[in-house]
């Protein structure tokens, strides 16, 4: 269940300063994270004594830090922070009332005009794939999440296509077909969007989707899309990256996972990642070597994305180890 304002971009310029947005728990973690922890994100224009005022919040409550880290943009001024603490009170066995939690955390953001995230590790996310033809990224997604990798939720994959609807079938999930055509597209959407929204979902991943999201999907899941571009943005843009790269005669190729905008592939960058190639290499070796590393990024930019990691402002992206 989200309490407060929900954002329309989290730690975009778009998002008016002193908001913020809780995540209470409705369900066990299907993972590894234990129940009794959860992630504060904090951001706001910097000035003194921000960590201090974070720090002594949790402090009040009775609450241990387990791990903090901040950037600090002394450029555009920005200051950003992620918390991970213990929502256990210290001397006591009893974990600490949301609501109080969610109080404490809104005086401090509205003090400091702060835009504030707090995400409970017991709050399960909820995730679908988007995918056409392609099945190497959504393989990769699939087996790193049974095996405990993504801590999310897969209910649903949605296709333009049948073809990949065997795998779904293998690791139990629903498949959903739309097909696009120019006519369609904008019905096809809102039919989408209307089945997201059925399954409550968190966060859209496009596994090599091959279609252009319209503007409709970009308001509805606002920097909740993500997407893998299969070059080294902003090189080699286009339906056959790889084989410009052969005909240029290039020493690396690469891959951009980014948050989708209504600006085709000029969203925020959330992960890249190169492999050396040589002469040598074939254009069905770059196509194999591709394939390789855009599995590796969008992974990891998921995963990131999932932990509570990433934080966007200025179409750039904080990432916090």
């Amino acid at each position: 269940m989200i309490l407060g304002h929900t954002p329309e971009s989290w730690g975009s310029a778009s998002l008016p300063a002193g908001e913020s947005w809780m995540t209470n728990a409705t369900k066990p973690a299907q993972s590894s994270g234990h129940p009794t922890t959860a992630t504060l994100l904090a951001c706001c224009d910097d000035r003194p004594g921000l960590v201090a005022a974070l720090s002594q919040l949790l402090y009040a409550l009775g609450l241990n830090i387990l791990d903090a880290d901040q950037h600090t943009d002394s450029k555009a001024r920005k200051f950003f922070q992620r918390i991970r603490f213990d929502l256990a009170v210290q001397g006591g066995r009893a974990t600490i009332d949301p609501a109080t939690l969610e109080g404490a955390v809104r005086e401090v953001a509205d003090r400091f005009e702060m835009s504030c995230e707090l995400r409970l590790d017991r709050d399960v996310q909820r995730m679908a794939i988007f995918v056409s033809k392609t099945d190497h990224c959504l393989y990769d997604l699939l087996l790193r999440h049974r095996s405990g990798e993504l801590r999310c939720e897969i209910p649903l994959i949605v296709s333009n296509h049948p073809d990949l609807e065997p795998i779904a079938k293998q690791f139990g999930i629903d498949y959903h077909v739309f097909p696009v055509s120019k006519e369609t597209k904008f019905q096809q959407e809102k039919r989408e969007i209307a089945l997201l929204r059925d399954h409550k979902i968190d966060l859209v991943v496009m596994a090599r989707y091959m279609q252009i999201l319209s503007e409709q999907m970009m308001q509805a899941f606002p920097m909740r899309i993500i997407n893998i571009h299969h070059s080294f943005l902003p090189a080699f843009q286009g339906g056959r990256p790889y084989l410009q790269a052969y005909e240029r005669g290039v020493k690396r190729i690469g891959a951009t996972a980014h948050y989708a905008t209504v600006d085709l592939d000029e969203g925020p960058i959330i992960e890249q990642d190169v492999v050396r190639v040589s002469h040598r290499d074939t254009p069905m070796d770059l196509v194999r070597k591709g394939r390789d590393v855009e599995r590796t990024v969008l992974s990891r930019a998921v995963a990131w994305h999932l932990d509570g990691r990433i934080l966007v402002y200025d179409n750039k992206t904080v990432v916090f180890d």
